[in-house]
């Protein structure tokens, strides 16, 4: 067994870059390790269905969002832990007020987290977001895109999927406060766009 405990972690620790070094010096420290799944770029992006809300109010049950009904288009799927912190007001706003030359008109962008409707409904008004917020309470979404953490919300993560279907470019990471991260998904989309 400690045999087995001890190749996975030499397997653990090689496929993050830890060094191995390190880890056997000092056994007290706890490692963790965070593995990334979720669509890589090129794979075909999960289809999904959840309810939503936008700044007009919360969206009719019987007519949930389905990723398959924008097949055709660009898609933006932004996961984001909470409505109303200070970095997801960041992200967002900055998504509003620069829509058009981020996204463009045939775009669509939805913000996917733990929130119920009636909170997404509330955040999207106070911004005036021109987009739908989703809601994965019990995070399957979450898990198969690989944004969620062991916390009980989503990681900040951002997926552009492209008319076929298929990721065509994903940020693990988004820093919402980085005009970097922004510009980087500003190329992204208009590669997909073909502009």
């Amino acid at each position: 067994m400690r045999v087995l405990v001890l190749g996975l972690t030499f397997g653990a620790l090689m496929f993050t870059g830890v060094p191995l070094v390190s880890a056997q010096k000092d056994t007290a420290k706890k490692v963790s390790v965070v593995l990334v799944g979720g669509p890589d770029v090129g794979k075909r992006a999960p289809d999904f269905s959840l309810p939503w809300a936008n700044r007009e109010g919360v969206g009719p049950i019987e007519s949930p969002y389905q990723l398959a009904s924008d097949r055709g288009k660009t898609v933006v799927v932004a996961f984001y832990p909470r409505d109303f912190t200070t970095g997801c007001t960041a992200e967002f706003k900055t998504f509003a007020q620069q829509y058009d030359s981020l996204f463009g008109p045939d775009v669509t962008v939805v913000g996917i987290s733990t929130d119920s409707v009636t909170t997404h409904g509330r955040f999207a008004a106070s911004l005036d977001l021109p987009f739908r917020l989703l809601s994965d309470p019990e995070q399957r979404v979450s898990k198969q895109y690989a944004s969620k953490d062991s916390g009980g919300y989503n990681r900040r993560t951002v997926y552009v999927i492209g008319p076929d279907g298929r990721v065509r470019y994903r940020n693990m990471k988004f820093n919402a406060l980085d005009p970097q991260a922004y510009s980087e998904l500003q190329t992204a989309v208009k590669t997909v766009r073909g502009s």
